[in-house]
């Protein structure tokens, strides 16, 4: 007798899969619709396969907001590479990447992630905490009231951007940004 053939395992896949199926139905559905039902038949995985990754739905959710503060902080670092000024660096890049995305992208994952977080203490108290390590990681170059005024500012543009009425203007965010930027430069 054959033995029937077996797919390989690949957990880290199967793991991604879970998080962007649970992203999306997060960002086009509301937080409600992220059920293990819906996440497992969208990523065409078993509930089993679901448990193995996470322990139950909110574990799941929180993968998610932990996968993009972690995408988050590459974008941030990625910017900060380009940046050959050590002051002020991790601000400006934080800056860009807040309002680039808002900007390019209205309806992105972050949006999923900043609503979410504001939905839920344990996400909000996640992020918070994701917040002020990677503030504390660059301390030493983005102490100064002048730069936390700045992303305050950059965070505040995305709260009203995302809070206004559909037929309200848009802010002009490029020209936003540039101001903030600039700011971060000043004494």
């Amino acid at each position: 007798m054959l033995a029937s053939p077996r797919r390989k395992k690949q957990p880290e896949l199967v793991r991604r899969a879970l998080i962007d199926c649970a992203a999306k139905l997060a960002l086009e559905q509301g937080l409600a619709a992220v059920t293990v039902q819906a996440v497992c038949e969208a990523a065409g995985v078993t509930k089993g396969a679901l448990f193995h990754h996470f322990a139950n739905k909110q574990a799941l959710i929180e993968g998610v907001v932990g996968d993009l503060m972690e995408q988050m902080g590459s974008n941030i670092d990625a910017a900060m590479a380009d940046d050959p000024e050590p002051r002020g660096r991790y601000t400006r890049a934080y800056v860009k990447v807040v309002l680039d995305d808002l900007m390019l992208n209205h309806g992105s994952q972050w949006t999923a992630l900043y609503v979410s977080t504001l939905a839920a203490p344990s996400l909000r108290r996640m992020t918070g905490e994701w917040l002020a390590r990677s503030i504390e990681r660059h301390r030493a170059t983005d102490d100064e009231p002048h730069l936390q005024v700045a992303r305050l500012a950059a965070d505040g543009a995305w709260l009203a951007a995302l809070l206004r009425d559909d037929g309200g203007p848009m802010p002009d965010l490029s020209a936003l940004r540039e101001r903030l930027v600039a700011m971060t430069r000043k004494i």
